[in-house]
This record gives C-alpha cells, sequence and structure tokens, in this order.
C-alpha cells in the first residue's frame, strides 16, 4: 500500500507536490455529486413513463436529493474537519456509489425517492470536503487558482450532466444514469487515497453538535418549504416548514452567538464582504438553476430536441463558465474581487434580459448568446466569492466554508426552481388558457395540458395517435365508414397541430415572462451586493491568518499550523 499517501498535509514541510493532480480527483469528485443532480432532469421523462410516476412523484424524485443535501453539509463538514477531510470525501463517493446500485433497480416511486435522499446524504459529504481538502491543500498563493479551477468545474457539471445523461440514454434506459456513478465513483475512490493527502483539523475540541442539529432543522425545513410550496399549494405542511424553518433559525443564532466553540461563527455575515459574497452566490444561482430548469424544457418540448440534442445545445452555457473562470485568474488580482463579482451579476442580469425576446417563433440560435453571456458571467462570479468565502475562515474550519459556501449555492438553486418555476407554470398556464387554439380544445384536454409543457406535449401527441388509429381503421373499413373515419382523423389531426402550436407558444411567452422576473430579481441583488463588497479586493481573512507565521528555525510546527 506505498501508494497511498498517508502523511498529513498538515504536516508537511512544504506544499504537496502532486496538488494538482489532487485537485483533479477533487474536482471529479465535484462533478459526481452535481451531476447527479442535474442528469436527472432528461431522464425524468423516461423515468416517469416505466415507473408510473405523477407529478408529484416526480417533483420529490428530484428534490429529494436537495433536502439532506442542503441540510447536512454544514454539521457533516464540520465533522469531516474534526475527523478526517479525506475519510469524508471517500464515504460520501462510496454512498453516492451504492446509491447509483440501488437506484438501477428501483421499481416503486418510494424506492426511487429514498434512494435519491441517500445520495443527497453522500454529495453532503462530498462538496464541502472538496474545498476544505483544496484550500488545505494548496498554499494561500495559489489557492485562488485552484478556486477558480473548482468553480469552472462546478459550471461545466451543471451543463454536461444533461449530455453525459443524453448519451446515455440514446442506447439504454433511465437506469444508466445512475449505474455510471458506480465505475466513476470507484476510480475516484483509488484516486482520492493514491493523490489525495489526509487532512484535518488541529485541536478543535468537542463539535457543537446541538448547533449542528439546529442548522440541520432549519435549513431542512427551508428547504422543504421552499419545493412544497410553490410546488404543491401554500398549504399546512409549507407554513408548518415556514415556522420550523423561523423558530429553528433563531435558536440556531441565539445559541452560536453563545457558544464558546461555534458550529459556525454567525459573526461573520456582519463582515461586508463575507455577506456579499455569499448573497452573491444565492442570487446567482437562484438565476442559473431557474434558466436550466426552463430551457432544457423548452428544448425538449418545444423545439423538440432528444436529450442528447438537448445536453449538446447547453454546451454554450458550459463554455461561457470555463472562459469566465479562467479570465478571472488574471482578472481578479489586476481589478479586485468587487469588480469582477459585479461585472458578472450586470453580465448576468443582461442575459435573462436577452431571453424576454424569445417568443412562439423562436429557435435555438436565438438562445446561444444568453446561454453563452450567462456562462461568462457566472464563471466571472464564482471564484472570487468562493475565495472570499474560504478566506474567512480559519484552517481548522476549512469543511465548514465550504458547506457555508455549497450552502448558499443550493439554498439559491432551490429558490431559484421554485420561485422562477412557479411564476413559469402559472404563465404557461394562463396564457394556454387564453390562447385561441387552446379554447377550442375539449375542456378535459384544456386541463390537462395545463398541468406542464410535458402534459401540454403528451396531450398534442395522444390526438396524433388518435388520429393514426383511425386512419388505420379506415383502410379496412367501408367506403362509407371510411370516410367517416377519415374526416375524424383529419380533425384530430388538425387538433393535434394546433395543440402543439399552443402549448409551444403558451410556454414560449412564459420563457419571456419568467426570465424578466429572473432579471429583475438578478439586478436587484446585484445592486444590494455592490453595497456590501468592499472596494478593496482582498477577501476577509480569519484571526488564524491574520497572526503572524513562526519563524522558519521554530520548527517543528503544531499539528494544524501547516499549509
Amino acid at each position: 500500500m506505498l501508494l497511498v499517501v498517508n502523511e498529513p498535509v498538515e504536516r508537511m514541510s512544504r506544499p504537496y507536490a502532486r496538488r494538482w493532480w489532487a485537485l483533479l480527483v477533487l474536482c471529479l469528485s465535484l462533478m459526481i455529486a452535481v451531476m447527479a443532480n442535474t442528469a436527472l432532469t432528461v431522464a425524468a421523462p423516461d423515468m416517469t413513463r416505466d415507473l408510473d410516476l405523477s407529478s408529484s412523484d416526480l417533483q420529490w424524485v428530484i428534490d429529494a436529493y436537495t433536502v439532506p443535501y442542503a441540510a447536512l453539509m454544514l454539521l457533516l463538514g464540520a465533522i469531516g474537519d474534526k475527523y478526517s477531510r479525506r475519510g469524508s470525501l471517500v464515504l460520501g463517493l462510496f454512498i453516492m456509489a451504492a446509491g447509483g446500485v440501488a437506484g438501477a433497480f428501483a421499481s416503486t416511486s418510494v424506492h426511487i425517492i429514498i434512494v435519491r435522499a441517500v445520495m443527497g446524504f453522500g454529495a453532503a459529504m462530498i462538496m464541502p470536503a472538496t474545498l476544505s481538502l483544496l484550500a488545505a491543500t494548496f498554499p494561500r498563493e495559489e489557492r485562488a487558482k485552484a478556486i477558480t479551477i473548482w468553480a469552472a468545474t462546478s459550471g461545466l457539471a451543471i451543463a454536461a450532466g444533461p449530455l453525459i445523461a443524453g448519451v446515455l440514454l440514446k442506447d439504454n434506459g433511465w437506469e444508466s444514469t445512475f449505474l455510471i456513478n458506480v465505475p466513476v465513483c470507484a476510480v475516484t475512490i483509488v484516486a482520492a487515497f493514491v493523490l489525495v493527502p489526509p487532512s484535518k483539523a488541529g485541536d478543535q475540541g468537542r463539535i457543537d453538535y446541538f448547533g449542528g442539529l439546529l442548522s440541520v432543522i432549519w435549513s431542512g425545513a427551508l428547504i422543504y418549504m421552499i419545493i412544497d410550496g410553490p410546488h404543491f399549494g401554500w398549504g399546512k405542511s409549507a407554513f408548518t416548514a415556514a415556522a420550523i424553518a423561523a423558530i429553528g433559525l433563531l435558536l440556531f443564532v441565539w445559541w452560536e452567538l453563545r457558544h464558546p466553540r461555534p458550529i459556525l461563527d454567525v459573526r461573520k455575515f456582519a463582515q461586508r464582504a463575507f455577506a456579499g459574497a455569499n448573497l452573491a452566490i444565492a442570487v446567482f444561482f437562484l438565476a442559473v438553476f431557474g434558466v436550466f430548469y426552463y430551457l432544457t424544457q423548452h428544448f425538449q418540448f418545444v423545439l423538440d430536441y432528444d436529450p442528447l440534442e438537448t445536453g449538446i445545445r447547453m454546451l454554450p452555457l458550459a463554455l461561457g463558465v470555463f472562459l469566465g473562470a479562467a479570465a478571472t485568474g488574471a482578472l481578479t488580482p489586476r481589478f479586485g474581487a468587487r469588480v469582477m463579482v459585479m461585472v458578472g451579476m450586470v453580465g448576468g442580469t443582461a442575459s435573462l434580459a436577452l431571453l424576454i425576446r424569445i417568443d412562439g417563433g423562436s429557435t435555438y440560435p436565438d438562445f446561444v448568446p444568453a446561454l453563452a453571456l450567462l456562462g461568462l458571467s457566472l464563471g466571472l462570479t464564482v471564484s472570487p466569492c468562493t475565495d472570499t468565502i474560504m478566506g474567512a475562515f480559519p484552517e481548522s474550519e476549512l469543511g465548514v466554508g465550504g458547506a457555508v459556501n455549497d450552502t448558499s449555492l443550493e439554498l439559491g438553486g432551490s429558490l431559484g426552481i421554485a420561485v422562477l418555476g412557479s411564476a413559469l407554470a402559472s404563465s404557461y398556464a394562463a396564457n394556454l388558457t387564453n390562447a385561441p387554439q387552446g379554447s377550442m380544445a375539449p375542456r378535459e384536454a384544456l386541463e390537462a395540458a395545463k398541468d406542464s409543457v410535458a402534459a401540454g406535449d403528451a396531450v398534442a401527441q395522444s390526438f396524433a395517435e388518435k388520429a393514426r388509429q383511425l386512419t388505420e381503421q379506415a383502410a379496412h373499413a367501408s367506403p362509407m365508414e371510411a370516410a367517416k373515419l377519415k374526416e375524424q382523423a383529419a380533425e384530430l389531426a388538425n387538433g393535434s397541430t394546433q395543440m402543439a402550436d399552443a402549448v409551444g407558444s403558451a410556454f414560449s411567452d412564459a420563457v419571456s415572462h419568467t426570465s424578466l422576473i429572473g432579471a429583475v430579481i438578478l439586478g436587484a441583488g446585484a445592486l444590494v451586493v455592490a453595497v456590501l463588497l468592499p472596494r478593496k479586493s482582498a477577501p476577509p481573512r480569519s484571526p488564524a491568518e491574520q497572526e503572524p507565521h513562526p519563524e522558519p528555525q521554530q520548527a517543528p510546527l503544531p499539528t494544524g499550523a501547516g499549509r
């Protein structure tokens, strides 16, 4: 087992020699966690058909991953800091692989929802571990560059998920999107032991488990409310979750302010740079996840692209993220984090504004400038914000720092799908009701089509299928009966075309309306972030980092003091 790296990075007298290879492993781990969520968007139609999922079932298949993912990151990040960051990463990868096997053999909605929740638990271990290991392994002068690569990978994973899922679904069932996790996780686990050095905090003392429990309660309840309210109505369950989230958050803040070793020092949010960076990430990912949510639907159900074609057409977003993140490495030291974040947020607002002009006659080239600009803007924003957040934590709390960054991202993304998804659904239903073609459809068919663009497409396809069946019957009927059947088939075929046109036009107009809302939210967020972020570009430094470093001759350094 000589290949396994056993020396903790904190005990190394110089920077770890294979740290860039270690970064590759961390980025691959990050992609596994992110793509497990985004890939499901294109696998959902096949899964719905095979498992006979209702709309609420499908919603929870998607969101069961998100609730434990967002709720547990802070606590699991602190546990990883104390015991083993690499151990947390490896265990999370193992859970993801096990979930992939279980998911491939799922036969009911309950089974697949449980599997997705378990995979979300694994992702909650992986995400903070990737950032904490990155920050522990790289010296401060290289950390910003490493975070830039990490941020670019995060953006690439968002767009790569549907593309890889589309390739798999071309010749395989939806089960393949789960099974692909198994070999990838296995390779990454081996690579983690070979290339990533172990790391943990020094004398951290006892973990604030009660504070961690409170963080799980309030963040889990908040995510549940965000999911449940817009999609299933603001009933008793949504309001109960909102009350639990509010009370849990107040208790969490009260407890953390009084605890001698809090799981999260909430006073950090009084620092303008720290608060502004978290807000920027949350608001930007609100917009990105919302856009991703409705454009993948538009490409599949309005422009009639299959999953692979949809994934390919999201590549301008991925390319933009890569170029934007790469640019921050050279531009941030020159212009400062505040300028880069503001340029990114303004660019993101402009990209959403470009989508306002989308209508029923729009084709794919009309989307390319907005996708490319959105990706470029995201790349410019995320890296400086993440570097600022991680810079606010001492070496002993890097896992918590990564968890805070990722929780802001996940809360923003969940809000984006909930808020913009709700606005999209309301606008689409209203547009379809008012469409001349829609008003001529049977009442039952119209009500079914108003549920979602997928339902509308299914209604149009059902008309076309009935027309085809009648045409086949006419071929074997008497001349008089055949004439009647052909007339009915023609009416159904015409109805199918009219319904498809009405659905496409209604959804396109809803995309325009929702993009306007997203642009307003992102623009307002940019104004607040501009006020919060200080003009100086240096990230907030933790008290531990502000202390003078020991002289070189005062070796050996105590555990956890090394970089």
